[in-house]
């Protein structure tokens, strides 16, 4: 074969297989490959004008989707504090009524526990003594006092009203008791009751009138 067919046929062969044959100056023949060899060599498809839209479009929904998420969390945790302010309303009126219901005769009940005193006084006044040696009158009139004082006491009950009496050498609690005077007394307690001056009433659960005690002093 000769010189000029080979060529011819190398050329061809180039050719089919996307190759460019050139004549380089210094190295004679030479070829290139004029297609790419990967598809990730490959120029990128350019934008269209309705993807850019598209694209846009998406980008101001996802943001306004955000937008709307703050604010609904927003109204969320709003609408729960509310909830929790009206039931914190609904519990302090509840507590309110119901304390109103039991409290409500406290002034009544503390004008007439000076009553109850005053019945308390009538009756220590008088010795037993003199009321079984004295007139009849006498004692059907201290009977009276006393029936009349254990009514009243019985009435204090039922309403809720209860007496309480310190011990002596309890522990002073000034939530329910009143210290009078000081006493020294070396065999007992500092801030112990060592005396009681008048008792003590609540009603129900609240401490109405506080019991008058002397205290032991401090040495």
């Amino acid at each position: 074969m000769s010189l000029a067919s080979m060529r011819n046929v190398v050329c061809g062969a180039v050719i089919r297989n996307s190759l460019r044959i050139y004549k380089s100056p210094t190295a004679g023949w030479t070829y290139r490959c004029h297609r790419p060899l990967c598809a990730a060599a490959e120029k990128p498809a350019e934008v269209t004008e309705t993807e850019k839209q598209l694209q846009e479009q998406i980008s101001s929904l996802m943001k306004e989707n955000e937008s709307l998420v703050e604010k609904t969390a927003d109204l969320t945790d709003k609408y729960q504090r509310t909830l929790a302010d009206r039931e914190n309303v609904r519990v302090r009126l509840q507590k309110e009524i119901s304390d109103a219901k039991q409290y409500g005769i406290q002034g009544f009940c503390k004008d007439l526990l000076d009553v109850s005193d005053v019945f308390s006084k009538a009756l220590s006044s008088v010795p037993e003594e003199k009321v079984k040696e004295g007139p009849s009158e006498l004692k059907t009139l201290y009977d009276g006092l006393v029936m009349t004082e254990n009514q009243l006491t019985s009435v204090f009950r039922r309403h809720g009203l209860t007496q309480f009496i310190p011990e002596i050498g309890d522990k002073f609690d000034p939530s329910l008791q009143e210290a009078v005077f000081e006493l020294p007394a070396p065999d007992k307690e500092p801030g112990t009751v060592a005396h009681v001056i008048r008792s003590g009433w609540k009603l129900h659960s609240r401490c109405i009138r506080s019991a008058q005690v002397g205290v032991v002093k401090d040495s």
